[in-house]
């Protein structure tokens, strides 16, 4: 891990000593945390205040990308594919993104490449820096993360690395409080990656989710991002996500919105009106300007094997 200013470091030692006050909450889970600082880059160029895209100082950017994991054998090897996802974040700039599939030093370069302004926060599933990671980044300059802490989707979400579901890859959820330097208020921001093959464990990981959600305290607004790996409508995961007004699909109830896409395309012809996998959920009375499958590209080739989903929030 590269050297930091010594104030983010005293930053993020408060934030677990935070963690570790309010573990009588039920959604904690008192887990063992990585948590990772950018490298040096260089610093982001001040924002255009434009009003309807998130940049007048009331909204949230809200970004959801299965980043695919970093592999170094073309095609779409990672150093093929990081300069579009630097291009591509640069341009976007959303103050909060959930990401599934990152590995660590793949990581350590999306931090690298986004600047000082970022920082994340995350823990592999099979523990410190082993495995896949649900990295959440966030703008600084926008959020100060108040506690965070990770599960794991299974019967024993306590423990690191467990998986009991019939699931043969290890899901887990990680998850934040932020507070808003804009606004004042404060939010939740879960994000996480059902299994890819069974169905089975994908219900029940809803059931898992939708639980914790509710041992939150319902003033405060709450967001979760993932790849759920079943199309959003006419599935039993997304009736346990939505059911009951717990939350809303933002691509449904947003003012506006892009056309839609598959957002797993497999680097292989986009989908136009294709099934949403990857999601962006809001409590239900906030107010969604825009929603985006963002297809960006660069020369043929894509950031990822999936698109990143895009909102603009007011919470």
């Amino acid at each position: 891990m590269s050297t930091t200013p010594s104030s983010r470091f005293s930053r993020r030692t408060g934030i677990r000593t935070a963690t570790a006050a309010a573990l009588a909450v039920p959604l904690l889970a008192g887990t063992a945390t990585a948590h990772a600082a950018p490298a040096a880059g260089a610093e982001r160029r001040p924002e255009k205040e434009r009003e309807g895209d998130g940049r007048d100082g009331r909204a949230l950017r809200v970004m959801s990308f299965n980043l695919r994991y970093a592999s170094d054998t073309p095609p779409h090897s990672w150093p093929e594919r990081r300069p579009v996802m630097r291009a591509l974040l640069r341009k976007e700039t959303p103050h909060l993104i959930g990401t599934q599939e990152g590995l660590y030093p793949q990581l350590q370069d999306i931090a690298a490449d986004l600047g000082r302004r970022y920082d994340w926060i995350g823990t592999g599933r099979a523990g410190g820096s082993r495995d896949e990671f649900m990295a959440l980044f966030y703008d600084t300059h926008r959020l100060v993360p108040v506690e965070f802490d990770h599960f794991w989707l299974s019967d024993q979400p306590n423990l690191i690395g467990s998986a009991t579901w019939g699931n043969k890859v290890i899901r887990m959820v990680t998850w934040v409080r932020f507070r808003d330097l804009r606004t004042g208020g404060q939010l939740y921001h879960l994000n996480t990656h059902f299994d890819h093959q069974s169905q089975p464990s994908r219900e029940r990981s809803a059931a898992l989710v939708t639980e914790r959600l509710a041992a939150l305290d319902p003033a405060v607004p709450r967001i979760v991002t993932g790849d759920f790996n079943v199309p959003a409508h006419g599935n039993p995961v997304y009736d346990t996500m939505l059911g009951d007004g717990k939350l809303a699909d933002t691509w449904d109830t947003a003012e506006k919105r892009g056309k839609l896409y598959a957002t797993f395309h497999g680097y292989k012809p986009l989908v136009p009106d294709g099934e949403r996998i990857d999601w962006i959920l809001a409590s239900p009375k906030t107010r969604v300007r825009r929603a985006v499958i963002n297809t960006y590209s660069r020369d043929g080739q894509f950031p990822s094997d999936h698109l990143p989903v895009q909102a603009t929030l007011e919470l």
